[in-house]
């Protein structure tokens, strides 16, 4: 995937299936784009992609959502809340950084990438808002 165009979350959330279907355990995916660009609908294709049946939501307050019964593991986490460098590697993400068991997404890879631990994603996607219901969504980095 190089640049895809969604007009609905629908076709967001089964671009992230396909990704899902796809993907490989030890995958670190970076996930950037403001607000309401589609990063938590793209987590709930990729979770459904690997077969997952837990209800995925933003993990904003827990930090991280773990989705444990599809064919691997889905470690979702969102550092919104984590404006500096010191307070993510005080949070002690390090072992999801480093898993080889699932596939590890993380919203507001912004936030490790000024924090200069953005070398860990397989893959970094960005998205963003283009009209009222579209949404570009580019790989920066594809190296999967």
């Amino acid at each position: 995937m190089a640049i895809h165009i969604s007009t609905s979350p629908e076709q967001t959330v089964a671009l992230g299936r396909e990704f899902g279907e796809k993907a490989r355990a030890g995958m670190i995916v970076g996930l950037k784009g403001d607000l309401g660009a589609g990063k938590t609908q793209f987590v709930r294709g990729v979770a459904a992609g690997v077969g997952a049946t837990d209800r995925v939501h933003s993990p904003t307050f827990a930090l991280i959502n773990e989705y444990l019964n599809g064919r691997m593991p889905i470690f979702h986490i969102d550092l919104y809340r984590l404006e500096t460098a010191e307070a993510i590697l005080s949070a002690g993400l390090e072992e999801f950084f480093q898993q080889k068991e699932g596939v590890t997404l993380i919203e507001w890879f912004e936030r490790l990438e000024a924090a200069n631990m953005g070398q860990i994603a397989n893959s970094i996607l960005r998205f963003e808002v283009t009209g009222d219901n579209e949404r570009k969504i580019s790989d920066e980095n594809p190296r999967v």
